[in-house]
């Protein structure tokens, strides 16, 4: 792969190419991408839609829309800080065709915020209650009008391709979705291949899948003018990582890392003296004790320790990013790049911790359930009142439920596959309090 054609600042659509020296400098094409996420209704839903630990009364936890902010600005630092390392190893790419070191840092910054933007509600139990009703629910019944990749992409539905699809879907008067540039497209694609075959590999590309076969054709489109390396064979779709990907990756692990553990000090599920330790063995090459010892409050301390452990883990990212930016670019490099970091024991550690007293917290699990219930009951009354339509065989009831729909979910296409995944993309968008609102109205409990 090469610099030049992976900093495509092509759109869906263009007949012309765009030319990163010709750019309007008040307001340059990768900025653009970050403007039209943060406007765009599917990010603005992430305000109510849990991180981990759900809403609750105080000032501390995190959305999906303040996670993403988040990651958004550590991305912004990791692209800045490589982007600045690749124009000096490479100064044709500057002085040439004037790409800019901000110009890395946007295009990862825009990936990094639209990160999360396919995820359902109620978390990662969101992903997993879609795809359990299609494996042992009632969604089983759809299995034999699927084709096999079909099928898959509901069996484990993914907030990845999710992600792909809301990004890039065309729509009647939104031709091309968000038209991002391919650049950015590129950069949010974490696993470039389709849910069919899974062959399993130490490749983190090959962890999970990033496009549903709605999408073929449109990441088919962006890897070729990215110039993405193929990495399957004639039976099957995969291709290695856009290169800023790893770094949007890098943004994220550390921001979960790190914010969710801040975030249960906070709530008192980890307590502070064992938690600060944790923190402490991070950073222990940059912190000021004076000024720790003169903080008076577990906030200030947790605060202060969280902001250094992000600006060490940005710098071991950006180190491990350069010395193996040869293995990226072939397509061989196969790691995380927090996996290959000095710190890993530490992060381990930390992750250990938040499983074990976060994310198995009696909230989280309560949430989840909730969570499984009210989406396994969306889809049972949607997914049938769709089929029965495509079938032509639809009740007064349907009818009805097929009136709930909002006018821009589309349940009148060509294939069985496209009107269902209409209905799962509708669910995944909505925010937790939509899903639990609009199960009560449907199960009768508002009249």
């Amino acid at each position: 792969m090469n610099w030049e054609q992976l900093l495509s600042l092509k759109r869906y659509g263009d007949t012309h190419k765009r030319l990163r020296k010709e750019q309007d400098e008040t307001r340059l094409g990768f900025e653009v991408d970050y403007d039209r996420i943060i406007f765009s209704s599917e990010f603005r839903s992430l305000q109510d839609k849990t991180q981990v630990i759900p809403l609750s009364e105080t000032d501390f936890v995190h959305t999906r829309l303040t996670h993403s902010l988040e990651v958004s600005v550590v991305g912004r630092s990791l692209g800045r800080k490589v982007g600045q390392k690749l124009l000096e190893k490479h100064p044709h790419l500057k002085d040439t065709l004037g790409y800019q070191t901000n110009d890395f840092g946007t295009i990862v910054a825009a990936a990094a915020l639209a990160h999360d933007i396919g995820n359902p509600p109620f978390g990662h139990s969101g992903e997993k209650a879609i795809g359990e009703f299609f494996k042992t629910g009632n969604g089983l019944r759809f299995k034999e009008l699927l084709t096999e990749k079909e099928y898959q992409d509901f069996c484990d539905f993914e907030g990845n391709a999710n992600g792909f699809k809301i990004l890039t879907e065309t729509r009647k008067g939104r031709e091309g979705g968000l038209r991002l540039s391919y650049a950015t497209l590129g950069a949010f694609m974490k696993y470039p291949k389709e849910s069919l075959p899974k062959k399993p590999t130490k490749h983190i590309a090959d962890k999970k899948y990033g496009f549903f076969q709605s999408e073929k054709e449109a990441f088919l489109d962006v890897a070729q003018e990215l110039g993405l390396v193929e990495r399957g064979d004639k039976h099957e779709v995969r291709f290695s990582r856009h290169p800023l990907t790893y770094l949007v990756e890098a943004a994220d692990d550390i921001c979960y890392t790190i914010i969710d553990f801040e975030d249960g000090i906070n709530l008192g599920l980890i307590q502070e003296e064992y938690a600060l330790e944790y923190l402490i063995n991070l950073v222990r090459d940059s912190i000021n004790t004076e000024k720790y010892h003169a903080l008076s409050n577990t906030q200030d301390r947790v605060s202060y320790l969280r902001a250094l452990a992000i600006n060490t883990l940005i710098n071991e990212a950006v180190d491990t990013f350069m010395k193996n930016e040869t293995s990226i670019l072939d397509g061989s490099y196969s790691k995380a790049l927090l996996d290959q970091s000095k710190y890993e024991a530490q992060i381990k550690d930390i992750i250990k911790l938040s499983i074990e007293n976060i994310y198995q917290s009696r909230d989280v699990i309560d949430k989840e359930i909730a969570g499984f219930k009210v989406i396994n009951e969306l889809l049972n009354i949607f997914t049938m009142a769709v089929y029965n339509n495509f079938s032509d065989n639809k009740s007064n009831l349907d009818r009805l439920i097929l009136k709930v729909l909002p006018k821009n979910v589309d349940i009148k296409q060509d294939t069985l596959y496209q009107n269902l995944m209409a209905v799962c993309v509708y669910i995944s968008k909505m925010s937790d309090s939509n899903a639990i609102l609009t199960f009560n109205k449907l199960k009768g409990n508002h009249l």
